[in-house]
């Protein structure tokens, strides 16, 4: 969806029903968002943020200091949701990288990055490893350009049924993949070992229910999903 019809949308749903934590801005409804099943009421008309951005930054902003303490932060596939926001931060040293965003500092591949070792005090890298196909090799590469003591925010599709990340390079139809993957070009859907997967490539992690640790008010007013977890790391 164009940027440029935003205040318009914004302005059509204007209401009190529902609010972007965000901007703060509340409306009388959201919009629909997905490819296969569109899901309802999830796409902020001024944001455009869908749930796991939302839930995110209340996380941030609630649970971590990443909005006052100085950090030196890599942000892979910055979404439009933050990048301005976290851009103006001044106790931020804020890089973003991606092969092909047009909101990248920094053109590179997140299985050979470019950076030092024990560069970074937060990375966010969210909804990209799904679309790897060497996830180990990105997941390593990640351990080593975070800071020892540093954190980051790791969020995938997770399917919490599923106890085993499913892959089969077999499946090559675009309608199938989607129907299997949620996105054609998704190359895996993660399951409950998402975790244990990160713990091999070196990290502590802290999977974090925190929808759920938030008041069922609060879960519909911002439009979250009640099952998602985030995926918290830490470099010992």
């Amino acid at each position: 969806m164009s940027y440029l019809v935003r205040p318009l949308l914004a302005l059509t749903l204007k209401g009190s029903k529902y609010k972007d934590p965000i901007d703060g801005k509340q409306f009388r409804k959201f919009l629909p968002y997905g490819y296969e099943h569109p899901r309802e009421n999830v796409l902020s008309p001024s944001t455009l943020s869908l749930e796991r951005h939302r839930l995110l930054w209340l996380f941030l902003k609630n649970e971590t200091d990443f909005f006052i303490s100085a950090q030196k932060v890599l942000h892979f596939a910055p979404e439009q949701a933050f990048y301005k926001r976290f851009r103006k931060l001044k106790n931020l040293d804020y890089t973003t990288t991606d092969l092909n965003s047009p909101l990248a500092d920094v053109k590179a591949d997140i299985c050979d990055l470019p950076f030092e070792d024990n560069t970074f005090d937060v990375i966010l890298c969210n909804h990209v490893l799904e679309h790897i196909p060497d996830d180990t090799k990105a997941m390593s590469e990640l351990f080593r350009v975070m800071k020892p003591g540093g954190w980051g925010i790791f969020q995938i599709p997770q399917d919490l049924d599923r106890a085993i990340t499913f892959e089969d390079d077999s499946i090559t139809d675009k309608k199938q993949r989607a129907k299997i993957f949620g996105q054609y070009d998704h190359v895996r859907i993660y399951g409950r070992d998402y975790f244990e997967i990160l713990e091999k490539a070196g990290f502590s992690v802290s999977p974090v229910p925190y929808a759920s640790q938030l008041t069922v008010e609060e879960v519909e007013r911002y439009r979250l999903a009640k099952r998602e977890i985030i995926p918290l790391v830490k470099k010992p």
